[in-house]
């Protein structure tokens, strides 16, 4: 490893902190990204599929609902580490959050948007 590299990876260890908190941010990191490719199509949001507990989630589910797509949730009330999270790894501040194949499609607007354009189907069956 160059002096420079080798500078780079200490200072971005000490910059989060420890080697403890690196790993730690390496493990969310892949608990994150097995979540968000748990299912094909994959909503984050507060509440789940039965119970919507926010409007803004259950929105959302009356959208991917009329699509006849299936999907899965993940009720972020239930898991303040996922939560807090997801907003660092996907960049996206606000939920709910919804993924295609481990990728961010985005939050209600872009997913009511996609609908009215017609693009959101094809989207949810990965076509693309």
């Amino acid at each position: 490893m160059a002096a420079g590299a080798a500078e780079a990876a200490v200072a971005a260890v000490e910059e989060v902190g420890s080697a403890g908190q690196f790993e730690e941010l390496l493990r969310l990191k892949a608990k994150l990204k097995v979540l968000t490719n748990k299912a094909s199509v994959m909503l984050f949001m507060k509440g789940n599929k039965q119970e919507a507990k926010c409007g803004f989630s259950k929105q959302i589910l009356e959208i991917l609902n009329s699509t006849g797509v299936e999907y899965e949730t993940f009720d972020i009330l239930e898991d303040e580490e996922v939560r807090q999270g997801l907003k660092a790894y996907s960049n996206w501040p606000t939920y709910p959050q919804l993924y295609v194949k481990g990728e961010l499609v985005g939050g209600l607007d872009i997913v009511k948007e996609l609908k009215e354009n017609g693009e959101l189907l094809p989207i949810l069956r990965g076509e693309n």
